[in-house]
């Protein structure tokens, strides 16, 4: 998992819960790292996880809703750091629909041994997409975050229901309607 994922967590973090839950989430951690992170290294998910784990201890704010919260912060610095790629797109079904074949072609340009999930666009209408998210990782909620975040981008809101294909979280679709 790319750095920048582990230092954007880690502001936010602070930003919400202050430095003392960082350093504590840290402490209670078990990471190969020692918590030290570079934005263009790359570290196991298994450091996301324990992380994920010992914030949500001590919030008692579920994984799920802290990931969600977590898309939400990282759209903002994708507006900030890639305001370019955002241009490209003059509406939000459009942009969900090339995640695969041009955000993410983006993204490995900048950080090639990123490990991405799979979108998969299975039905697509100017107001609705239906897309598959694939993963070794349950990060669902990310995704929905972010997805949240690029509807209000175009000044535009969004049914999204999330269904999980497999109990785990790692095959999930999402029906996407525009409002």
């Amino acid at each position: 998992m790319k750095g920048i994922v582990f230092t954007e967590f880690l502001d936010l973090v602070e930003e919400k819960f202050g430095l003392e839950t960082v350093d504590e989430i840290i402490s209670k951690s078990e990471l190969p790292s020692e918590g030290i992170y570079t934005s263009i290294g790359t570290y196991s998910f298994s450091e996301m996880l324990q992380l994920l784990q010992h914030l949500s201890f001590r919030t008692e704010i579920s994984i799920d809703n802290l990931l969600l919260v977590y898309g939400e912060h990282f759209f903002t610095v994708i507006e900030k750091s890639y305001p370019g790629l955002l241009a490209t797109y003059k509406d939000p079904i459009d942009m969900l629909s090339s995640i695969e074949n041009h955000i993410h072609v983006e993204v490995r340009k900048i950080y090639p041994d990123a490990e991405l999930p799979t979108f998969i666009v299975e039905e697509k209408t100017t107001d609705s997409i239906v897309m598959i998210y694939k993963s070794s990782r349950a990060m669902h909620h990310f995704g929905l975050g972010l997805m949240n975040k690029t509807f209000e981008h175009f000044k535009s809101t969004a049914s999204i229901v999330l269904e999980k294909l497999k109990e785990d979280g790692t095959e999930v679709k999402f029906i996407i309607n525009k409002n």
